[in-house]
């Protein structure tokens, strides 16, 4: 992935290596050597992305001397005369450039990498820099960017280069035990040792586009199972789709997108405003509604979406995706943003808004990818000290051969256990439906709160009527009104039993007919519960909601 000419900006024209179209020198600069044409990322130095990405003022991260030549490894030329010419062509001392600098006025480390330099093999001198890099992140509770481009590990220095990646590794695993944010650019090529340490620990994983990332390359796999790999193959396209990265970013928002992840290692400058909310906690206060009503009127569908709520309740929301296991279900959204300067994290059940996009998103029924995917961002949350807020709106988990095959019920017990240990305040909000298990695997929290017209349910009024009303000359629809009534699904209901701590009314005639008032009164409702459990100690959370569920069916509770 080059171009013809290699100083964009000193030419006149020059020849994009994908498309072949003709570029004007200058334009291919300033947009940053992506072909305007294809879209094609051609590679950067490491000095080239530091000027894209950060702040002017930056100094370099001092770190330790490393043998020279350990294995006095001559092969066509001496080891030692390839480093010299790596270094004179380059102008840079290794294959990464380290720093302590900012984006956005927000600070952090970095490691870049330059594949100039010896492909970006990671030797000695790597490793030891990216874990001195490390170490300063440690020290100063700064987020710790790794910007990635490598062939692999450095043949030429034998196992000592193997070594290496534990070395990374655990300089990661250090941060992640300090809870300091992690991040990483993986861009054209990742491979290698490379790609199995540090390039692939961190929280947070952006691709640029085209990108190939892998531990063997496609040549190598090719030719040991000789067979032609798919179209897209082990691109950040492929990966996204299997849940190995969290997005694919184009190179011109990379500097903004970078500037939302650090704000969430940011603390609040102070107390949260209060939200002034309306939550009801008297049942006898709330409309008597029967239960198909409740029903029908929670899977409206102009009710707001969790991607409606995520782009209107906080600032700089910035999504994330995939499980790090098996795929990216689109049933379930989460990500980072602010509420009222608070970084939190937000998971929730995506429906979808018109028919198409209902059927992409599997109605909003999760399968085990979903859930480990919100399993990993509640991980995530608790490694940053940042409140979960969850939204409940599903008919349930998925009921699919597929997800069986996947362990469903494994997914779902294994958010149940994590959420009852969390040591981070949790509020559940249940927007629409929530449907049994597939919804409880989100609404293990400290609070639980619901608008006026959701519900809250062991299983569908229709499976349930399916199941119990049984007698032929019912009609279906009567049976089902009855199994309605008969679960106490309301929020009126659901307040009187306990299982709901309060109930947000909806405006007007409900939630679908003034989206954004309601999307204001979850707002407020969520905030007042986060001041709430603000002070409230880790130890004391997890004991509270532990506690909650254990009096659950309990006599004169």
């Amino acid at each position: 992935m080059t171009v013809t000419l290699t100083s964009p900006a000193d030419v006149g024209w020059l020849s994009c290596a994908g498309c072949r179209e003709l570029i004007y020198g200058k334009r291919f600069a300033r947009a940053l050597k992506v072909c305007p044409a294809c879209g094609l990322h051609t590679r950067l130095t490491a000095p080239e992305r530091i000027q894209q990405l950060f702040d002017p003022i930056w100094t370099p991260v001092p770190a330790a001397a490393t043998v020279h030549d350990p294995l006095g490894w001559v092969d066509s030329r001496p080891y030692p005369e390839r480093l010299r010419d790596a270094r004179e062509r380059t102008r840079l001392d290794e294959a990464v450039v380290c720093l302590r600098g900012a984006i956005d006025g927000r600070p952090l480390v970095a490691a870049v990498m330059d594949f100039r330099f010896m492909g970006g093999s990671l030797g000695v001198g790597v490793g030891e820099r990216i874990a001195a890099a490390a170490d300063l992140a440690l020290r100063e509770r700064l987020p710790f960017l790794l910007v990635t481009a490598s062939g692999g590990a450095r043949m030429q220095e034998g196992a000592l280069s193997l070594m290496q990646m534990v070395k990374t590794s655990q300089a990661l695993a250090a941060l992640d035990e300090a809870g300091v944010l992690t991040v990483s650019l993986v861009t054209d090529p990742t491979y290698g040792g490379v790609a199995a340490s540090f390039a692939t620990l961190p929280d947070v994983i952006l691709a640029e586009p085209g990108a190939h990332v892998g531990f063997a390359g496609p040549r190598v796999i090719e030719q040991t199972i000789r067979r032609t790999l798919p179209e897209g193959f082990q691109t950040a396209e492929f990966l996204l789709a299997r849940g190995f990265v969290d997005d694919v970013v184009a190179r011109p928002a990379l500097r903004h997108m970078l500037a939302r992840l650090l704000a969430a290692q940011t603390l609040p400058t102070g107390e949260a405003a209060t939200g002034g909310s309306e939550v009801v906690r008297d049942p006898a206060k709330l409309p008597a509604r029967g239960g198909i009503a409740a029903v029908r009127l929670a899977r409206r569908s102009e009710r707001p979406t969790t991607l409606e709520y995520a782009t209107f309740l906080l600032e700089d929301f910035q999504e994330l995706h995939g499980d790090r296991l098996s795929g990216d279900s689109c049933a379930i959204v989460g990500g980072i943003g602010r509420l009222d300067d608070r970084p939190v994290m937000l998971i929730g059940h995506e429906k979808g808004r018109d028919t198409t996009e209902r059927v992409r998103r599997n109605f909003g029924m999760p399968p085990p990818s979903g859930y480990r995917k919100a399993a990993r961002l509640m991980r995530l949350a608790a490694k940053l000290r940042m409140p979960v807020v969850t939204l409940i709106d599903t008919p349930g988990a998925d009921p699919g051969l597929e997800a069986e095959e996947h362990g469903q019920a494994w997914a779902i017990a294994e958010n149940l256990r994590l959420m009852s240990g969390l040591p981070v305040p949790i509020v559940a909000v249940v927007t629409g439906e929530g449907g049994s298990g597939g919804a409880l695997a989100l609404g293990v929290a400290d609070r639980v709160l619901a608008l006026s017209n959701a519900v809250y349910s062991v299983i569908s009024p229709e499976g349930c009527a399916a199941i119990l009303w049984t007698d032929p000359d019912t009609p279906r629809e009567e049976a089902t009104a009855r199994a309605a009534s008969a679960l106490r699904l309301s929020a009126r209901d659901l307040l009187g039993l306990g299982i709901l701590d309060g109930v947000i009314p909806e405006p007007g005639d409900g939630a679908h007919t003034d989206p954004m008032r309601t999307i204001n009164r979850v707002r407020a409702a969520v905030t007042d519960a986060l001041r709430d459990l603000a002070t409230t100690g880790p130890a004391e959370l997890v004991a509270g909601r532990r506690a909650r569920f254990r009096r659950y069916g309990l006599a004169g509770e």
